[in-house]
């Protein structure tokens, strides 16, 4: 090792920039010098970050990073896993971030300070909460919750506990389900509506451990996929931002191309399954049986050709016999891939994949068993939907 430090080349998958000299030094970017006793000379790339709780609270790894630094970070995530799969992409497409303010959705925490709850999210690889004061990643709409959700929760916290909160905006307004508070008697039923009137919320929720009760819905809370609106169950997954969504929609419409018959795996909500063109025959799958059952009635609805089942697909993966019927199939698995559905796929005549991904490890993985089954990666998209933070999305396009 030099006396003299080094350069930071890049920045690993956890955040942490790797030198010349093989260091692994966390809050530095590319081309910061980082001298033999560790202190660091910032770089071209190295940036201000821009709120006062960055590096504190595990919302944001990467607020020290420039957009060429975040955009090269992200693009380098997928590639490398690719890389370690021996697989190249015939096309990579250019990086997605997604900008500041914009997340739709977020899962806070809640537990009793000395000056009572604190909110928000919680400190890298711990269960310590930052008492959010600002945030540069959310949608101001949801922000502006946090301050309010204090004072109703003040008092209705467990001791030694505390409480999760879900915020998402729907198509009415801010969705709120809280979990794990009390809200006991007509004083807590009396507090509930009086904070859902004045913020004018869509709905909230509340979950005391036997699921999730509505105790406020003035109209029934949907949320849009184009023209299509379909029932939001309380807490659903939704894409993080609608422009990361529309990418992912983009990118999925251009894999799929003009297939006939399209089968949506893992198909959540409908995301995909409700955009596709008009005339394509969808069949949808989804283990969650609140989602499938808005997916089904927003199809119904919207009149489309397209049928919705309950299904576990890492139990009961299509089989290949199943997927031969289809021009074009689309995975939108959780995190862990969906190598059981790949095994299958690998043997079966469907032309085209379109394959969304939150991890890109899981997805180079299972692209590895589509390519050893005559598949080939046409086109990769990295998205980068969880802005300053070191998760990345993409879409994937394979053919025969």
């Amino acid at each position: 090792m030099s006396d003299s430090g080094g350069i930071v080349l890049r920045v690993a998958a956890h955040g942490d920039g790797l030198t010349e000299d093989g260091r692994h030094v966390a809050l530095t970017a590319p081309g910061d010098h980082v001298a033999a006793d560790g202190s660091i000379t910032p770089g071209p790339h190295h940036a201000q970050p821009v709120c006062r709780h960055f590096p504190e609270c595990g919302g944001c790894q990467l607020q020290h990073l420039d957009d060429t630094a975040l955009s090269d970070f992200v693009r380098d995530r997928v590639l490398n896993a690719l890389v370690s799969q021996n697989i190249t992409a015939d096309e990579v497409a250019p990086v997605h971030l997604s900008p500041p303010r914009s997340r739709r959705r977020a899962v806070l925490h809640a537990i009793n300070g000395p000056k009572g709850p604190r909110i928000g999210f919680t400190k890298e690889r711990s269960h310590h909460v930052v008492d959010m004061m600002q945030c540069e990643v959310i949608d101001p709409r949801l922000f502006e919750m946090v301050a309010p959700l204090r004072r109703l929760l003040a008092n209705r916290l467990p001791k030694g506990g505390g409480a999760e909160i879900i915020l998402a905006i729907a198509d009415q307004g801010v969705d709120v389900a809280i979990k794990g508070a009390r809200f006991d008697g007509m004083g807590g039923h009396d507090a509930i509506i009086d904070f859902a009137e004045a913020h004018r919320l869509a709905r909230i929720c509340v979950d005391e451990g036997h699921g999730p009760e509505p105790r406020w819905e003035p109209r029934p809370v949907t949320i849009s996929f184009g023209t299509i609106a379909v029932p939001l169950p309380p807490g659903a997954f939704l894409q993080a931002t609608q422009d990361g969504e529309a990418v992912l929609l983009l990118g999925v419409k251009r894999a799929v191309g003009d297939a006939a018959t399209v089968a949506d795996l893992f198909a959540g909500l409908g995301t995909f399954a409700l955009s596709m063109n008009a005339g394509t025959r969808v069949y949808a799958a989804e283990a969650d049986r609140a989602a499938i059952e808005s997916l089904k009635a927003g199809a119904d609805a919207a009149r489309l050709h397209a049928i919705a089942e309950h299904r576990d697909l890492f139990r009961r993966p299509l089989e290949t016999s199943e997927l031969d019927r289809f021009d074009a199939v689309i995975l939108d698995p959780p995190r862990a891939g969906a190598r059981e559905q790949t095994i299958r796929l690998a043997d079966a005549k469907t032309p085209r994949i379109a394959y969304v991904s939150c991890n890109p490890a899981s997805f180079a993985k299972d692209a590895g068993r589509l390519i050893e089954g005559g598949y080939r990666l046409k086109r990769v998209t990295p998205v980068g939907q969880f802005r300053w933070s070191t998760h990345v999305e993409l879409v994937g396009a394979f053919e025969r």
